[in-house]
């Protein structure tokens, strides 16, 4: 191979692809009815960051779920993609239970709390009866879910997430990104150090550098204190 070569897998690399952020913000949702929409949004309790008329007709609406870094869109002239057309958008809970209670406070219909009888179960229209009606054994991470649909038939699963797999958070940057969410990580903390405690067979002085490790260890997926 000559200096001038280039291998086609280094082609295929640009320079310093690998450091660029790539941060997914706002999805975008085909809805028939933007202001029914609106309501329905702003009902479960979501931030409504914009809704921006033009002249020429377009119209974008933005909403935030609580504690999301992730928005959506929906207006008039934004897609052509059928109303009711975008399905499985996942909403990821410490609580599932929780969620559930308010969002059927705020007058959604939810199912009831089941976990896949059958991989995949989760996505099928209606479980397709593969759905067990109760949370994952042990509410283990990942397991359980429930689902809703707004009034075009956008369809939303929420996904209850107490632990996350290896690999999926960056240790550096461990956040909590609500009061609920580090509420729910905080009460995790605490019953598992009182089993470390029945384990040791004496109090623990230093449980706030405990709390800390089991926190970020259980977010990033790492092997938890004992």
């Amino acid at each position: 191979m000559s200096t001038t070569d280039v291998r086609s897998d280094e082609a295929r690399e640009p320079v310093g692809a690998a450091t660029v952020d790539l941060k997914l913000e706002v999805v975008v949702i085909p809805v028939a009815d933007v202001d029914r929409a609106k309501g329905f949004y702003a009902r479960l309790g979501w931030r409504l960051d914009a809704d921006l008329p033009s002249d020429n007709g377009f119209r974008v609406v933005q909403f935030t779920p609580p504690g999301s870094a992730c928005s959506i869109q929906f207006g008039t002239g934004m897609t052509v993609a059928a109303p009711g057309s975008a399905q499985v958008l996942y909403l990821v809970v410490p609580d599932i239970e929780a969620a559930r209670a308010d969002l059927v406070g705020r007058g959604v219909a939810v199912t009831e709390v089941f976990h896949p009888g059958t991989p995949g179960a989760q996505f099928r229209p209606d479980g397709s009866g593969l759905r067990v009606g109760e949370p994952g054994p042990g509410h283990t991470s990942y397991r359980s879910f429930a689902t809703f649909r707004d009034p075009d038939g956008n369809g939303w699963l929420i996904q209850e997430i107490t632990r996350r797999l290896p690999g999926r958070v960056d240790i550096a940057e461990t956040t909590f990104t609500s009061t609920a969410d580090l509420a729910a990580a905080l009460r995790r903390a605490e019953a598992a150090h009182g089993e470390h405690e029945k384990r040791t067979g004496r109090p623990d002085e230093n449980w706030p550098a405990w709390y800390a490790a089991y926190m970020v260890a259980e977010q990033v997926g790492a092997a938890l204190p004992r």
